[in-house]
């Protein structure tokens, strides 16, 4: 099968089953409401705004809800692969396109395709809401505060890297996936992974391996590319940062690939 048909097979499998479009709506009221939540229920602090921690990094709050969007994001790049061995359906898939590479190129294509949409009406969104209940708030330029806009260098990097992230939480979901080929054990090894690692690094009280986990871990490494202030005091720069979710997820790609040529469907 060439890789266009590959890719309308995939398309058309990701579209027809109902839990998909849900499941996409639920990355953007989810990354919206918690975003907007956050910001309509902050005010200035009463402090010197020459004091350095009185200036919120109001863009990274308006982003809050990339924490629980993610996991919506986790749950449709799992299904694509799992929901396929659960039902046998990788049977009929393979029989169509025996070419287990452009497989799994067709289906990472498409599912980061949808879910960068999802994140990309998140950001706007969530850019949309913040404006609004910050000003609201009091956080205005006459205090001194940046309005949030995309015509700002570090918010543009903050929100269009934010889009990035979710697609690449969708390329680590749909690799450990194919690794595993269970809904539930990838879920639960996906959430561990993203979510324990800020945990124990919070529990840990040696400054350096505080650092060392926070460097390591993919969803705080990734999640870096969102701050605007303070960068310096970041454990690893955004860009970098983000870096080190795109090489979890190449990695998890790899390991899903090479198993899935060796192993019987």
């Amino acid at each position: 099968m060439p890789a266009g048909r590959a890719l309308r097979a995939e398309w058309t499998k990701l579209r027809t089953v109902p839990s998909t479009g849900w499941t996409l709506v639920a990355i953007v009221l989810a990354t919206t409401a918690i975003g907007a939540l956050v910001t309509w229920d902050l005010t200035p602090p009463d402090c010197e705004r020459s004091d350095p921690s009185c200036d919120f990094d109001l863009t990274k709050l308006s982003l809050s809800g990339v924490y629980l969007g993610q996991a919506a994001v986790i749950v449709v790049a799992t299904l694509a692969v799992t929901a396929e061995y659960e039902t046998a359906m990788i049977r009929t898939t393979l029989a169509a396109c025996p070419r287990r590479l452009v497989v799994l190129a067709a289906k990472a294509v498409v599912i980061t395709t949808a879910v960068i949409g999802a994140a990309t009406l998140s950001m706007l969104a969530s850019l949309l809401a913040g404006r609004e209940f910050l000003a609201s708030n009091g956080f205005t330029a006459v205090a001194g505060y940046r309005a949030l806009s995309l015509g700002d260098g570090p918010t543009l990097r903050a929100y269009g890297g934010t889009v990035l992230y979710f697609g690449l939480i969708a390329l680590l979901s749909l690799g450990v996936a194919f690794v595993v080929r269970h809904t539930g054990g990838t879920v639960t090894i996906l959430l561990v992974l993203l979510y324990v690692a800020p945990i124990v690094s919070i529990a840990v009280s040696d400054p350096r391996r505080k650092e060392w986990i926070e460097k390591v871990s993919p969803m705080t490494a990734g999640l870096s590319i969102q701050a605007t202030l303070r960068l310096d005091t970041l454990p690893i720069a955004p860009w970098p940062g983000l870096g080190i979710l795109a090489l979890y997820a190449a990695t998890a790609l790899a390991a899903g690939l090479v198993l899935f040529r060796i192993r019987d469907a």
